[in-house]
């Protein structure tokens, strides 16, 4: 069961999940008409928004062995998602995000303190304050107000009645996400800094590997690149192109956000499905 799933990274796991003869499910909200195998099952529901916070009948009834949460985003989803599957399902995977690292802290500038030493392990210090973002947020419904993947992970590797596994994300980019890599040319004033990015196609394979081992459960994993170089390192390999400037006040550009992702490929046996140079030089060119 695919909670989410229709856009960006979702179908390129679903693809990978059907060539490996699963049984697969994806609750959404009908909005995006993403292209999926015949065979795979569309539950849709106007609750399959961001937040999840009912999880309908039908896609209960679907009595999953894995979960694939796509889109929990704080605590209230999160728990929704536990209390809904705990007893049912094996496991529960779910995404998670870098900015969880006391280092994004440091690089927004929310958590004062020395500059946090590179790379970041899966147990390298988290955030200290919750809700990044909650300074930006209008009012208390929207998601930047409430959104905080600590509070994911906490909820789903708290139980052990539904065993958890966490994946923690780098900046991804493809054909339908961060297509003109403005994550990397509109840092271009800032060349030495280091931010790590995976491929669409990567991201989905690592994600696919966490679906089906087992031996995932109950564990934390970064994704991304083998190595992250600097911004400098990234231009010189990309054909030069104009990007707006990214907004950079209040950024510590001292704090790398660069991953260790040495352990799913030793634990899970992750390996690239495309070199990440080749893939970001063709990113660059598709999207011209």
């Amino acid at each position: 069961m695919i909670i989410g799933g229709t856009r960006v990274i979702g179908p390129h796991v679903v693809r990978r999940l059907h060539v490996r003869g699963w049984d697969i499910a994806v609750l959404h909200r009908g909005v995006h008409r993403a292209v999926l195998p015949g065979t795979v099952r569309r539950i849709t529901d106007e609750s399959a928004g961001i937040p999840v916070l009912r999880v309908p009948l039908a896609a209960q009834r679907f009595a999953p062995d894995v979960v694939l949460h796509m889109i929990a985003m704080g605590e209230r989803d999160a728990e929704v998602a536990m209390d809904t599957f705990a007893g049912h399902a094996a496991r529960i995977v779910v995404l998670s995000s870098g900015d969880v690292y006391r280092a994004y802290g440091r690089f927004a500038g929310t958590e004062p303190g020395p500059v946090e030493p590179m790379p970041l392990t899966e147990n390298a210090p988290l955030r200290d304050h919750l809700f990044p973002y909650r300074g930006s947020a209008t009012s208390a419904d929207e998601l930047n107000y409430w959104y905080d993947k600590i509070l994911v992970e906490r909820a789903v590797l708290s139980r052990g009645d539904l065993p958890g596994t966490v994946l923690r994300l780098p900046k991804v980019y493809g054909p339908d996400e961060n297509a003109d890599l403005a994550t990397v040319y509109g840092f271009r004033r800032q060349p030495q800094w280091r931010w790590t990015h995976g491929n669409v196609e990567n991201v989905a394979e690592a994600i696919t590997l966490a679906v089906v081992d087992p031996r995932a459960a109950n564990n934390v994993f970064n994704l991304g690149e083998a190595h992250t170089p600097t911004m400098a390192e990234r231009l010189d390999r990309l054909p030069d192109r104009q990007v707006i400037v990214a907004d950079q006040a209040g950024r510590n550009f001292d704090q790398d956000i660069a991953y260790d992702t040495s352990k799913i490929r030793r634990e899970l046996g992750f390996v690239e499905v495309i070199d990440e140079i080749r893939a970001m030089t063709a990113c660059v060119l598709g999207s011209t």
